[in-house]
């Protein structure tokens, strides 16, 4: 069977990591790496691999089948389109691109030349979303009606180029971009409207954390929120259904589901002394009342990133990521953006 030579474009954190991924895929073979940076060159070769000493020499390899373009969001769009234009496949870090008109641009461009693109929204293969996705699928709590998804941490934001604003820096893009992603994956329904808030608390020009709130129009609500300033972390997941609520503490997977018995319907909450009053409302429902129960195991996508990217090439399969999925995320964080701007309720999608 063919191997689908692939070239790293950006051997940064991202890049060195993509050289593991594709390595350990059926039809793939990384045939070398580019970076601006010379340090960056002698690092992949220190790893044995190939080097090219400009991205023309790329562009110019016949035996290159596809490019990873792992670099700064800000050069995403040019150097997708010229890849492209080359007769290169492309895989692109996300977030693909700074804007989604420029996400169209690149579509249009590789519609024209016949060549598949596509953006690697790895973290629709967290183990911690597809319990999450089993749960909403199988309606293990009834049907999910409320989400709140978070990741939370005390170390700031990263370094270097995810401090500027030019360079599409800021935690909507870095973190946000990826937890959305898993949301509308999850949710087959439309957004309906969108409000959020930005947090510049390090003062930063880019956003150092953010909660959004998403109402889609089957219904749904969700919380988006991320932090970098979180010294205790709140739940990665927190869910409610019909019948139940279920909780993912972290990404070690403790957590756990929790269910009404039948006896819940019949059965009178004591009332509680809280603070200086009592309440029945807010009272824990009995032993007897409720059941709790491990999380499911998730069932996994069919195929990892780069199994399927090769599949896809060779046209056995359809993208896992497709791009018109990608596009209706990069549509959400405009709005989430334009949402903190003007504090604001955002309608239209």
């Amino acid at each position: 069977m063919k191997k689908y030579q692939l070239v790293i474009v950006g051997y940064g954190g991202m890049g060195s990591y993509h050289v593991t991924l594709a390595s350990a895929a059926d039809n793939i073979e990384v045939h070398g790496v580019f970076d601006i940076l010379e340090e960056k060159r002698d690092a992949a070769a220190q790893k044995g691999l190939n080097i090219y000493e400009s991205f023309a020499d790329v562009l110019a390899d016949e035996k290159v089948d596809a490019v990873l373009i792992a670099t700064p969001n800000d050069s995403h769009k040019e150097l997708a389109i010229s890849a492209l234009e080359a007769g290169k496949h492309v895989v692109c870090e996300k977030p693909v691109t700074m804007t989604s008109d420029d996400l169209l641009a690149i579509m249009d461009a590789a519609k024209k030349v016949n060549k598949h693109f596509m953006v690697h929204q790895n973290r629709r293969w967290d183990e911690d979303f597809l319990i999450i996705k089993e749960m909403f699928e199988q309606k293990t709590i009834g049907d999910m009606f409320h989400l709140e998804s978070r990741v939370h941490g005390a170390n700031g934001i990263p370094g270097d180029w995810r401090h500027l604003k030019a360079h599409g820096g800021g935690m909507v893009l870095d973190w946000g971009v990826h937890l959305l992603d898993q949301l509308l994956f999850l949710v087959d329904s439309n957004v309906k409207s969108v409000s959020a808030h930005l947090s510049y608390a390090l003062g930063d020009e880019v956003d150092d954390g953010f909660v959004t709130f998403i109402t889609f129009e089957n219904g749904i609500t969700a919380q988006i929120e991320v932090g970098t300033t979180n010294f205790i972390k709140l739940p990665r997941w927190y869910v409610k259904g019909t019948e139940g609520t279920g909780i993912i503490h972290d990404w070690d997977l403790s957590g756990e589901i929790v269910k009404p018995t039948a006896l819940a319907k019949t059965s009178e909450p004591t009332p509680i002394k809280a603070g200086q009053g009592l309440t029945k409302t807010m009272a824990p429902p009995s032993e007897e009342a409720t059941n709790t129960l491990s999380l499911p195991t998730p069932a996994k996508l069919a195929t990892s990133f780069y199994n399927n990217f090769a599949n896809v090439l060779s046209g056995e399969s359809d993208p896992i990521v497709q791009n018109e999925e990608v596009y209706q995320v990069l549509k959400l964080i405009e709005a989430i953006f334009e949402a903190a701007e003007t504090d604001k309720t955002i309608h239209s999608i």
